[in-house]
């Protein structure tokens, strides 16, 4: 067996995962302005588009496990961006719901994406570039859930 599969520059997650790393780190200080961290800032765009789903459906979502978002959740609610109820249908569907302090952040957040937009495109790097790459990776995504289950 070569050891030249194993090399660093020869794998697709090192440059996944170091892209990754990076575009968290470039949304921080737009996230700071709003006083949330970037896990905080993907519940809220769940829940801008679906809000009062339950905690299993952010989860989902958000392609994370319950016990990984319920102290997330904890968090936000102490905050007061969510509300965590009981479903009155269900007693064991927490249902999430955002709070005037969640939703007026939306307002504060609509020019997020216009502005990592200009991060990431360059010279060499134009919107169809990355709108393709967007959708590539939704593609492995779903491949990959598929092959989980």
């Amino acid at each position: 067996m070569s050891t030249e599969q194993l090399k660093l520059s020869n794998q697709i997650c090192f440059p996944l995962y170091s892209a990754s790393r990076l575009i968290t780190q470039a949304y921080q200080p737009y996230l700071d302005k709003m006083g949330i961290t970037y896990p905080q800032y993907l519940v809220l765009m769940v829940l801008w588009e679906n809000d009062e789903i339950s905690v299993n459906d952010v989860a989902k979502k958000l392609i994370l496990k319950t016990n990984t978002i319920s102290p997330l959740l904890q968090r936000m609610a102490k905050q007061e961006l969510i509300e965590r109820n009981r479903s009155s249908d269900d007693e064991r569907c927490v249902k999430v719901k955002l709070t005037d302090k969640g939703k007026a952040l939306e307002a504060k957040a609509k020019l997020i994406p216009e502005q990592m937009l200009d991060h990431l495109l360059s010279d060499s790097v134009e919107l169809d570039d990355v709108i393709q790459m967007r959708h590539q990776l939704n593609q492995w995504i779903e491949i990959l859930k598929d092959k989980q289950k």
